[in-house]
């Protein structure tokens, strides 16, 4: 076999890459995952700055359940990847919350919390919230070919009261959405059971050993993997399918089968292949980390995650400003149940933000709005937990500008296009879509679109070209 001969490339080495790399060196197939920069994990990764270890993307991992719980998406995603639940190292949330105005619902990785406030706050949305519960339960949100509908219009159907439904929007929006003031029924589907019907849970020690377990899993199996290795566009046979990839150095990778988790208008660039503007997300954040001298719960914050909106009509979109400071996610990460042994605490703010605004700014008056954006961003998120500033030992600020270049997403957005692709399939013969624009969401469900489309587009499809 040709040395730069693979049965698969997969292009980048965020979550679904490195698990769709696992699942296919499995099977014995010649794999390599290549990533643009020197480190691995995508949107959660990790970097060293100051001489300390700050995550990237982790608020938690979603998808939570108890050892042996069966038939969810983490016990499915364990037994693809031949992974035992113990080498996670999983410690769950205190509880978090959703803020609207004066309205706080609480939610743990128990379902009853939820339903209890729920109840309390609108106690004529009882029974309707239980049936929109037992819809969410039964729905199948994995059909590939259903049609997109609205999340917005599906709740209608079960609620009335528009302070509920807002509130069941911030958070599953906030971890997840690519569509503005919406998002897909299936995907709310999905998100609701992951956040409420399962959990949050943190890996001890946040995501780098989380990401050693992958890539140490990976290259057991044999697989490969190339950091540096910028993908400079798919080439394609005489008959318009992919046959492989060029890399910035000049490098040529031949494969029949492409896997892109580099978002669909990104891929279609590599392509060379045209997309429409409403391909591209404008979704984008602004995130603040804060090291602190003593942790959130001595300062009187013992929730995990607070979703917060000031108004009591959530906005979803793009703002006209650098930044929104009327919503936003703020992440406790020293405070899980049984959290690892931290010296200090550690809390991060993420907003929306305007990605051609930011980039619009030279360099003295970017740095200049940084720390503005900063000051309001902490002004706003005081009123639903404290303000670190005066416990401040180290901090960092990531924008619209630093995900672009570190993740390569067209707008800097975060959760991709507004159009996910279900079925994996790009348009173009040997080439598939895996990660955030094939529809799933979070650490597990990106990590289950690498299995689920390497074993449809890979495995299944070779497999049945064997028998033919």
């Amino acid at each position: 076999m040709a040395q730069n001969r693979y049965d698969a490339i997969v292009i980048g080495a965020g979550m679904s890459g490195l698990a769709a790399g696992i699942r296919l060196a499995q099977f014995g197939k010649r794999v390599v995952v290549l990533e643009k920069h020197a480190l691995w994990g995508g949107l959660n990764s990790f970097y060293k700055r100051g001489g300390r270890r700050y995550d990237t993307g982790l608020h938690a991992l979603t998808n939570f359940v108890p050892k042996g719980t069966k038939s969810t998406p983490l016990a499915k995603l364990l037994r693809q990847l031949r992974i035992s639940y113990d080498e996670l190292n999983l410690h769950e949330q205190t509880w978090s919350r959703v803020c609207l105005g004066d309205i706080t619902l609480r939610f743990a990785n128990q379902f009853g919390l939820l339903a209890e406030d729920v109840a309390a706050a609108f106690p004529a949305e009882k029974d309707a919230f239980a049936r929109l519960v037992d819809e969410v339960r039964t729905f199948d949100a994995f059909d590939a070919e259903a049609p997109v509908r609205s999340a917005r219009a599906e709740i209608r159907r079960f609620l009335r009261d528009p302070l509920l439904i807002e509130a069941l929007l911030v958070p599953i929006c906030w971890y997840g959405s690519a569509r503005e003031d919406d998002i897909d029924w299936d995907q709310f589907v999905i998100l609701f059971r992951s956040l409420f019907l399962e959990g949050f849970a943190r890996p001890a020690g946040g995501i780098k050993p989380f990401l050693d377990l992958l890539l140490a899993r990976y290259r057991a199996e044999g697989g490969e993997l190339r950091t540096r290795a910028g993908v400079e566009r798919i080439l394609f046979d005489a008959h318009s399918a992919a046959r492989g990839v060029r890399l910035e150095d000049g490098t040529e990778l031949e494969s029949d089968c492409v896997l892109s988790s580099a978002g669909y208008p990104e891929t279609m660039a590599l392509a060379g292949r045209p997309t429409t503007e409403a391909d591209v997300g404008r979704l984008s954040f602004v995130e603040i980390v804060h090291v602190l001298d003593r942790t959130s719960a001595a300062l009187g914050n013992d929730a995990t995650i607070t979703f917060f909106t000031t108004q009591r009509e959530f906005g979803w979109r793009r703002p006209e400003t650098l930044v929104d400071t009327h919503t936003g996610v703020i992440c406790c990460s020293d405070n899980y149940a049984t959290h690892d042994p931290q010296r200090d605490g550690v809390l991060r703010i993420t907003s929306l933000a305007n990605y051609d605004l930011w980039c619009a700014l030279d360099e003295a008056p970017y740095r200049a709005a940084k720390v503005a954006a900063e000051s309001a961003i902490l002004d706003a998120a005081a009123a639903f937990a404290f303000d670190p500033r005066p416990h401040r030992i180290a901090s960092d600020m990531f924008t619209p500008r630093t995900l672009r270049h570190y993740t390569g997403h067209i707008g800097g957005t975060v959760y991709g296009s507004p159009h996910k692709r279900r079925d994996g399939r790009s348009g173009v013969k040997n080439l598939h879509l895996i990660g955030t624009d094939q529809g799933l969401l979070g650490i597990v469900g990106s990590m289950l679109s690498g299995v689920s489309m390497a074993n449809r587009h890979a495995l299944m499809e070779t497999r049945a070209n064997q028998l033919s």
